[in-house]
């Protein structure tokens, strides 16, 4: 399979990473990066071994995190082999097995141009209770955020196609969540084809350097960011209606009209800067994000309106109404902000 690149990013391995090596080159995997993401001194054994098998061996000075590792490894095969290179992304753990390594690989080469992933199944008593949860959360929200279906959105068994390769560098994050930022920018832009594997956890999967607060909070950090710019937008708003309504020398009904459409364009300004440089971290050219997100601001002012009267004209009291109209088009705005005003036009 001298197409096919395996990465193995690692963090104080143990001999299990070394019998993984040795399988996969008896099944002619040829290009094998290992990537130590800072395991220290301590391991350098086991990374001379690993390179005296065949491997290339890379090394962090310092943990940068498993997204970083994959973006270094990715380099060094188009440093060593050219552009257009085509991956297998494996956790040197246990957790994946060679049979399923050599699985996922079979259904890229069938499928070169579809994402390949590695998937578990979370219904089996091996899977802690925490895991479980974490992931039918986590599949949820991408099936809400990004329209699309995946069971398992933290594989980190993946068959990468060559055309994601220049992608796969470009993709914002350095830790975990990488993973999850590689498959929401994917996700509409290339087909996605699971492919079942092994649900391994051993010791109740102690041993993970996953940290459950602090890495969930990253996986999850472009929604939050986008939450936090939502809400710094709603405090200027009602900042500046009440200094510019208190400001304005007009009559009570003129001033509160004057006050409330100031506020609101400078508020939506602060919004949209907040939301392409922190939420989504956009460098693309700012005169279509504009023109696209004052459509959007116009069409969410209109739909608001329209949807609260309709409601409360119905069944609802006004404030009940205004309550989840508002919850609805929050979650719309992150969605159509995440794919077309910032996105790549989905």
């Amino acid at each position: 399979m001298c197409n096919i690149v395996v990465l193995i990013p690692s963090l104080c391995p143990d001999e299990r990473l070394t019998a993984l090596v040795k399988s996969l080159f008896s099944l002619d995997f040829e290009h094998i990066i290992i990537i130590d993401d800072g395991s220290g001194d301590s391991y350098e054994n086991i990374f001379r071994e690993l390179y005296q098998l065949g491997c290339v061996v890379e090394t962090h000075e310092k943990n940068l995190g498993k997204g970083a590792a994959l973006k270094t490894g990715i380099r060094k095969a188009i440093e060593l082999f050219g552009e257009g290179n085509a991956y297998i992304t494996a956790d040197g753990d246990g957790q994946h097995l060679l049979g399923d390594i050599r699985k996922v690989a079979d259904a890229l080469e069938k499928n070169p141009d579809s994402l390949i992933l590695g998937t578990r199944r979370f219904d089996t008593p091996c899977v802690p209770w925490k895991s479980r949860l974490g992931n039918r959360f986590t599949s949820l929200f991408f099936r809400l955020t990004c329209g699309i279906s995946c069971a398992d959105t933290q594989t980190g068994l993946r068959g990468i196609p060559n055309s994601l390769e220049k992608f796969a560098l470009e993709v914002e994050g350095e830790r975990y969540e990488y993973e999850m930022n590689f498959l929401s920018d994917a996700a509409g832009n290339v087909e996605f084809i699971p492919v079942p594997i092994e649900t391994v956890y051993e010791d109740g999967n102690r041993k993970s350097h996953f940290r459950p607060i602090a890495d969930s909070a990253r996986v999850y950090g472009r929604f939050l960011r986008f939450a936090g710019a939502s809400l710094v937008g709603a405090l200027a708003d009602l900042s500046l209606f009440y200094l510019l309504f208190h400001m304005i020398p007009l009559p009570r009904t003129g001033a509160v009209f004057i006050a409330i459409a100031l506020a609101r364009i400078c508020s939506g300004i602060i919004n949209f800067l907040l939301n392409r440089y922190w939420s989504f971290n956009s460098r693309k050219p700012v005169g279509g994000q504009v023109v696209r997100y004052g459509i959007l601001f116009l069409c969410q002012m209109a739909a608001s309106a329209v949807l609260v009267s309709l409601l409360s004209w119905a069944f609802l009291p006004e404030m009940a109404a205004k309550i989840i109209v508002d919850i609805c088009l929050f979650f719309a705005s992150y969605i159509i902000q995440k794919n077309w005003v910032f996105g790549k036009g989905r």
